[in-house]
């Protein structure tokens, strides 16, 4: 498999933006933007969706952090307090 080309690289990203904007305006509500997630997926090798993937939450997880927003899972919680 070759590298992507400089604009199958710029049409990822863009459809990478326009799904992570989707998911801003509906509040990470995924089966909104279903179809603008199946074109983020066409778009870019699947390496790619999923380190995209993984850096929007990430980046979601930081700044609750910085906001002083972020909210440990109950389980995190519960296996702290028993050991």
């Amino acid at each position: 498999m070759s590298a992507p080309s400089m604009e199958e690289r710029q049409a990822c990203w863009g459809a990478r933006d326009q799904y992570w904007k989707c998911l801003d305006k509906h509040a990470e509500d995924t089966a909104e933007c279903r179809q603008i997630r199946l074109t983020f997926e066409a778009r870019c090798p699947q390496q790619w969706v999923k380190y995209f993937d993984k850096r929007r939450d990430y980046l979601k997880y930081k700044e609750q952090l910085q906001e002083g927003q972020y909210q440990p899972p109950k389980k995190t919680e519960e296996t702290a307090t028993h050991t």
